[in-house]
């Protein structure tokens, strides 16, 4: 028996490389990138998608909170966020990283808890707020989170937000792991050498009712492969399980999904990993991209930033293509979308995969 559905009625994103849906989903059309040279921004040079004006900060918010009001202003509206049926749900890996100096002073504000209740006590929401902080699959596991609460009726609607910044101290870590691309990154692609980082905000707005466009969310899957606190399984075994979830719950076969959003970090072990649990899940056939050449890595932003994107695909019935794939470099095949791909898609998978084997996947259908 299929799930209740729940609602996507609204999305945003906003981002170096479009500051709404619509701009950072047409630029992507036409081959745009946010994608940079840091240069000497920070102490490790890198490529990555970074915001290079502070145009859009808000007074009496952060830098990172700024983007966060930039992306749900134009989506939410009053009554639905001061509802006592409505739940904000906010996820981040860093949150306000910038916050934390080397005085040795503890600035309360960096606690992520803080910032999610300052984002809904603005817009009026007194309901306690939920955060989500599960290394690059946050966003997706927030999105999961705020479908299953809806589904069995704690709420009727969720605000599901997300966002982290580009700081030294992500820069500084990821490069510690020897995992910054040495140019734009090439998921999926012989020649890829790490990834791109990149900062963002991201937004859904689900509901028990339908809005103007008819996209539901019908099932969601998560899991932890515990191989280690930041390679992921070299089988996939743990991404496959997640999958399988997702697409058990929704009531569907592998073969009805038409659309495959994929995490595709551009790393070595990543991308072997999921064409692995691809191949397993039998989807090694089904059209799919990577949005990290376009916007970077966002972190805990990225799950609900490549959503919003995939929904919008569903919407204009378009599939982007992923950057940097030329030469296939996994030992399973996929179907890695070329170029702008005209295609109705009715049903839809969201993967994400990150640090310390976490694993998540959502199933959207129209």
């Amino acid at each position: 028996m299929k799930p209740t559905p729940v609602f996507v009625t609204k999305w945003n994103a906003f981002t170096p490389a479009g500051a709404d849906i619509d701009s950072l989903f047409e630029g992507m059309a036409a081959g745009r990138s946010g994608v940079k040279f840091t240069g000497s921004r920070f102490t490790e040079t890198a490529w990555a998608s970074f915001f290079e004006h502070e145009n859009y900060l808000i007074r009496g918010f952060t830098r990172l909170e700024s983007m966060i009001l930039q992306c749900l202003n134009p989506i939410l509206e009053p009554e639905t966020a001061k509802s006592n049926r409505t739940v904000f749900i906010f996820s981040s890996t860093k949150g306000n990283i910038d916050l934390l100096k080397a005085s040795g002073q503890i600035n309360k504000d960096a606690f992520l808890w803080r910032t999610a209740a300052k984002i809904a006590r603005h817009y009026g929401n007194n309901n306690q707020p939920i955060t989500v902080s599960t290394a690059c699959v946050s966003g997706v596991v927030a999105q999961n989170t705020g479908f299953e609460l809806i589904r069995a009726g704690r709420y009727d609607h969720a605000v599901v937000f997300g966002a982290d910044l580009l700081s030294q101290f992500v820069i500084s870590g990821f490069g510690s792991f020897k995992a910054l691309a040495s140019g734009p990154c090439r998921p999926y692609d012989a020649e890829r050498n790490g990834i791109n980082l990149g900062e963002g905000a991201g937004a859904l707005l689900l509901s028990k009712n339908p809005g103007s466009f008819a996209v539901c969310i019908t099932g969601a899957g998560c899991s932890n492969d515990a191989n280690h606190i930041s390679g992921p399984s070299r089988t996939g075994d743990g991404l496959l399980l997640a999958i399988r979830q997702a697409i058990r719950e929704a009531g569907i076969s592998p073969e009805e999904i038409n659309y495959l959003g994929a995490h595709g970090t551009a790393t070595p072990y990543n991308d072997e990993m999921e064409s692995l649990a691809f191949h397993g899940a039998g989807l090694d056939q089904v059209p799919l991209n990577s949005l990290k050449g376009f916007i970077g890595h966002t972190l805990g932003a990225a799950g609900i930033i490549e959503s919003a994107v995939l929904l919008e695909s569903m919407k204009r019935g378009e599939l982007l293509p992923s950057p940097g794939y030329e030469t296939h470099g996994v030992s399973m095949p996929l179907a890695v979308i070329r170029t702008n791909t005209q295609k109705p898609v009715y049903k839809a998978l969201k993967t994400a995969s990150g640090f310390g084997g976490s694993n998540a996947a959502t199933v959207f259908e129209t």
